[in-house]
C-alpha cells in the first residue's frame, strides 16, 4: 500500500503520465485516481504542455478495482458506495473533458475500470499484445460509467458485444471497432503515442480545446441546436489570436508558432 503515485515525463510538448503501481498492475485505487487528477491539474496549468499521454507502468495498463475495494464493498454503505462512484466518474469526466488532447498508450491489460479510463482518453495506441475488457458482468458488476462512455466511442453494436460478454479482445479486434486508432509493435505503444500526440500538439491549442469541447457537447443536442452552437463557437474562434498567427503563418509561407 501507499505505491500508487503518477510519474511525469515530458518529451518536447508531450505530457506522459504513468500509473506506477506495477506489483498490483496500476489498479484505479482512490489514492491513484487523486494522484491522477493533481498530474491532470498540473498539466493543464502548464502552458509548454500541449497534449498528454497515459500510460501504465509494468505489464499492465491497468487492471481496474482494486483488491481491496473488492474485498470490502458488499459491506459498505450505499452512500458509501455511491461517493465512490461519484469519484471515478469524476476522473473519466475530467480526462474525457480535458482540454489537452489526451492519448492512452495501453502497454499491456485494460481491464474493467482500467479499460475505462482508456476509453476516456481521446485516443488509444494498444501494444499488439495487449487486451482491453469491459468485465465487470463476469463477476456481477454493471460497467455503468464505462458504458456510457463506450457507446460514444464505438456505438451501440459494437458497446453491447463488449458489455455482454465481458470478454476481453486482442488489439486487432479493439482497431476493427474503432476503440484503438493505432496498433503499436509489441513494446512500442508508449513511443507511437508520444509521436502521435506530438503532431497533434502542433496544431493550434485554442482549436483544439475548442474542437473537444463542441465533440463533448453535440451528444443529446438536436440537429437544430448543434448546428448553432457550432456556429457561435465557428464565429468565436474566428477572434482568436491562434487563428491571427495561423493565418499569418499560411499568408508568408511559414510554420505557425502557436
Amino acid at each position: 500500500m501507499g505505491s500508487e503515485r503518477v510519474v511525469t515525463k515530458d518529451i518536447g510538448r508531450v505530457r506522459v503520465l504513468t500509473l506506477s503501481d506495477p506489483e498490483r498492475r496500476n489498479p484505479l485505487s482512490d489514492a491513484l485516481a487523486r494522484a491522477l487528477h493533481q498530474a491532470l491539474d498540473a498539466a493543464e496549468a502548464a502552458e509548454e504542455v500541449r497534449a498528454l499521454v497515459i500510460t501504465g507502468a509494468g505489464r499492465a495498463f491497468s487492471a481496474g478495482a482494486d483488491l481491496d475495494f473488492l474485498r470490502r464493498v458488499r459491506s459498505e454503505s450505499a452512500e458509501a458506495n455511491l461517493a465512490h462512484s461519484g469519484r471515478l466518474r469524476d476522473l473519466f469526466l475530467r480526462v474525457y473533458t480535458f482540454p489537452k488532447p489526451v492519448v492512452a498508450a495501453v502497454n499491456g491489460p485494460a481491464v474493467a475500470g482500467g479499460a475505462g479510463l482508456a476509453t476516456a482518453c481521446d485516443l488509444i495506441v494498444m501494444d499488439e499484445e495487449a487486451r482491453i475488457g469491459y468485465t465487470e458482468v463476469k463477476i456481477g458488476f454493471v460497467a455503468a460509467l464505462v458504458g456510457v462512455l463506450l457507446v460514444r466511442a464505438v456505438g451501440e453494436k459494437h458497446a453491447r458485444e463488449l458489455l455482454l460478454t465481458g470478454d476481453l479482445v486482442d488489439a486487432p479486434t479493439a482497431y476493427r471497432m474503432g476503440l484503438a486508432g493505432r496498433v503499436a509493435a509489441a513494446g512500442t505503444s508508449v513511443d507511437e503515442a508520444v509521436a502521435w500526440a506530438g503532431r497533434i500538439a502542433e496544431n493550434a491549442p485554442a482549436s483544439l480545446a475548442l474542437t473537444k469541447e463542441l465533440l463533448a457537447s453535440f451528444y443529446g443536442m438536436g440537429l437544430e441546436d448543434a448546428l448553432r452552437y457550432a456556429a457561435a463557437a465557428g464565429a468565436w474562434i474566428r477572434q482568436s489570436a491562434d487563428l491571427e498567427e495561423g493565418l499569418a503563418a499560411f499568408f508568408e509561407k511559414r510554420k505557425p508558432r502557436f
